[in-house]
């Protein structure tokens, strides 16, 4: 995953010590003049060299970031805030080695006590320089402990979708038909774990995910973040299937079920929708109006009945053709 590498980013605090201590380190190690040089050498050079890594660590949301990522980045941390911090780091790396080009011929021509004098003065700057960008650090690193917790997902892999309110059999779904079950992961801004299931077709491997705490509920009840995050799942669906409970035992009426399986059809409009409709070895579902509900596919997790024909009837949909190598 792209987040999932990001590196610690050190407070000012912690940057500011670790050069002044190293630099403290490098003046020992010679004397007179050459010590001055070393110090400010050593000092400029790890502060600079630091906040650059900062930035570098971290991908080009506009090149490297797939759009699933980006937007659920953006829907987390701000994209375009954490951009303006990144530049500020960097906009301080450079500052630090200017300070070092304007203070080094100065510790050359003089006399020790007039270099010690420059020195701390180019010290004085340095610090002043990393304490500016202080905020900017901190957001930085705070935006890398929440992205790091991102899902785990392939978004170059075909992917299957699976929505419907909690309790109609989601998560059973995911877990069956996965080839490593338990596999879990967690957005930053819901309290339960996703699932994500693969399973295999003709030698290509699919994804199927659930996303309890933004596919679950009608539109209108998700915040401004959940909102994006179903925008970013848009990038990532190339089919849904919106599981309904024609027994009523999930505590939603199948009214309710069917207005939400057409609200994840219009906002999907652009992938294959398919709706259904499980737990037909409930009594209560022999007599429901299965038709009525539009229902392109039975099926009953807890039995096995019918979820192949399901998962068949999804990689289907999702007609997905693998990219072949050129051949002359």
């Amino acid at each position: 995953m792209i987040f999932e590498d990001l590196p610690t980013t050190p407070t000012s605090e912690e940057l500011i010590d670790k050069a002044f201590s190293r630099a403290a380190r490098a003046g020992k190690a010679k004397g007179g003049l050459e010590a001055q040089q070393s110090m400010l050498q050593t000092a400029a050079n790890i502060i600079s060299d630091n906040l650059e890594n900062v930035v570098t660590a971290w991908p080009d949301f506009e090149y490297d970031a797939h759009p699933f990522y980006y937007e659920l980045a953006d829907a987390i941390v701000d994209v375009d805030e954490l951009r303006q911090s990144l530049s500020e780091v960097m906009w301080a790396s450079r500052k630090a080695r200017e300070i070092h080009e304007e203070y080094q011929p100065r510790l050359r021509k003089t006399d020790v006590d007039t270099a010690r004098k420059h020195r701390k003065q180019a010290f004085a700057r340095l610090a002043d320089i990393v304490e500016q960008i202080d905020a900017h650090l901190l957001r930085i690193n705070e935006a890398r402990n929440d992205l790091r917790d991102l899902p785990d997902i392939d978004p170059d892999e075909p992917t299957i979708v699976v929505a419907g309110y909690p309790n109609v059999g989601k998560s059973s779904l995911v877990n069956d038909v996965t080839s490593a079950r338990g596999e879990t992961a967690s957005y930053p801004f819901t309290t339960k774990g996703i699932g994500v299931g693969h399973f295999e077709r003709d030698h290509i491997r699919y994804q199927i995910v659930d996303t309890p705490g933004l596919l679950d509920r009608p539109p209108e009840e998700r915040n401004e973040i959940e909102s994006q995050a179903v925008s970013a799942i848009e990038h990532l669906a190339d089919c849904m299937l919106v599981l309904v409970d024609p027994s009523g035992e999930c505590g939603y009426p199948i009214e309710s079920q069917l207005e939400l399986r057409d609200a994840i059809a219009d906002r999907f409009d652009s992938v294959p929708v398919l709706t259904v409709a499980n737990k037909t070895d409930r009594e209560e579902v022999w007599n429901a109006d299965l038709e009525g509900m539009d229902a392109d596919l039975e099926m009953s997790v807890e039995t096995d009945e019918n979820v192949t024909g399901v998962l068949d009837a999804a990689v289907d949909a999702v007609d997905y053709e693998p990219e072949l190598p050129f051949e002359e």
